[in-house]
């Protein structure tokens, strides 16, 4: 098996929740598309991130059954691994910084692959929700506070991979985010935070709080 480490990306306020994210750190021992597949499928995680190039910040991404050209909660959880300025993925090159407890990401709406986003009424109906079934992407969302930017929120990828619900989905909340067009302070799933920012000429920050789990 190869060496990898995991986090868990966009933590609650007290380091709890967040999605687990599996990080190997040197993709150069697994080159080949289909060794990182089943590497990725094997592992189970939501996302599995392999590093090319650690000082230059590039990255492959993949689901337990597809590769991804960009994804949120991978760029911020390897931001925060590697402290890099940026990290260099398919899409294009997604700007990072380190800011105290919250590591940030910049990138655009565009890369993030389509999801559904879905609004109701409120909070308690999101947090009712049964896990639908496959075929949709579904970002399900619904404001705890308006005026504040607080939106309560649950994912579920529909992809029939074995990950159900999406404990803290950034792509999502970037799409969100530019949709709104107004920072966020998003709680998904059971207790994660993820915070967004719009940014000039179509960028989006999104950020959040990593810890590495083992």
């Amino acid at each position: 098996m190869t060496d990898y480490d995991v986090l868990r990306v966009f933590c609650g306020p007290s380091g709890g929740y967040g999605n687990e994210l599996g990080v190997v750190r040197e993709g150069s021992l697994l080159p080949d598309r289909g060794d990182r597949q089943a590497l990725a499928a094997k592992l189970g995680f939501s996302e599995t991130v392999f590093v090319d190039d650690p000082e230059r910040g590039v990255i492959d991404i993949y689901t337990p059954a597809s590769r991804l050209p960009f994804a949120g909660h991978p760029c911020v959880g390897t931001a925060w691994l590697l402290d890099v300025p940026e990290l260099v993925t398919p899409a294009g090159e997604v700007g990072t910084r380190l800011d105290g407890e919250f590591t940030w990401i910049e990138a655009r709406a565009e890369w993030a692959p389509p999801r559904t986003l879905r609004q109701y009424a409120s909070a308690a109906e999101v947090d009712a929700l049964k896990v639908p079934p496959p075929g949709e992407w579904l970002y399900a969302w619904a404001w705890e506070d308006e005026a504040a930017g607080r939106v309560r929120a649950r994912a579920f990828p529909g992809r029939g991979d074995g990950i159900d619900e999406d404990e803290a989905t950034g792509a999502a909340a970037l799409l969100l985010t530019d949709r709104l067009g107004r920072a966020l302070n998003i709680t998904q799933g059971r207790g994660s935070q993820l915070l967004t920012a719009p940014q000039p000429h179509g960028w989006v920050e999104v950020g959040g709080r990593v810890v590495l789990e083992r």
